[in-house]
């Protein structure tokens, strides 16, 4: 059995701090984990920044309020769901995701979850564990799956190193220059053949 483990943001839906740095006018919100490899050191930085500007959990989950998936991503996750078991992998929080995911039809997601106070002011996160994308893959191939992965940025890479074939998904130049070793892709047609290439393969 063959399993297929995409990341989120990016992949399937926008980059939903990109979205609320737009939203709020403020541009250092808008770094991802395609600029920062550390995602704690990236977590700690967007807490201050909402502290400093009295922004808390309810105020981002009205900008997602107002987002939809990417053109396409509703239409290639079906296509994917029929040929393979599809999980979704992300760094992101059942907080954020959970109206997108309505609008993709409830898809299986593990990811992580904040912590907000009664005000809705966020505290911190918790991990779902440390490197749950590589870990995940690593214990799905223990139960005799093998896994094709997808994402677009550093903290995807170490998901694509453990499946047995891994595909990038329009990533910046940087991680393409950094990561040679897995297959560029650009749009959806281009995701499904890379995938129907990968299964027959391992």
């Amino acid at each position: 059995m063959q399993l297929a483990c995409l990341d989120l943001e990016g992949v399937l839906v926008p980059e939903i701090w990109i979205e609320f740095s737009k939203r709020t006018n403020i541009p250092e919100l808008s770094r991802t984990t395609r600029d920062e490899p550390n995602y704690d050191k990236l977590m700690q930085g967007r807490l201050a920044l909402l502290a400093r500007h009295g922004l808390g959990l309810p105020d981002i989950q009205r900008v997602i309020a107002g987002m939809a998936p990417l053109p396409g991503a509703h239409e290639f996750l079906d296509w994917l769901r029929e040929r393979f078991q599809v999980i979704i992998l992300s760094d992101t929080f059942y907080e954020f995701a959970m109206p997108l995911m309505r609008q993709l039809g409830y898809p299986t997601l593990m990811c992580h979850k904040l912590e907000a106070d009664a005000d809705g002011i966020v505290r911190g996160y918790t991990l779902r564990m440390p490197e749950q994308k590589r870990e995940s893959v690593k214990a799905f191939k223990s139960i005799n799956f093998k896994v094709i992965a997808a994402g677009d940025s550093y903290n995807d890479t170490a998901m694509l190193a453990a499946a047995d074939a891994g595909i990038l998904f329009c990533p910046p130049q940087n991680v393409i220059d950094e990561f040679p070793q897995f297959p560029v892709t650009r749009n959806y047609d281009e995701l499904a053949a890379a995938f129907l290439a990968a299964s027959g393969r391992i």
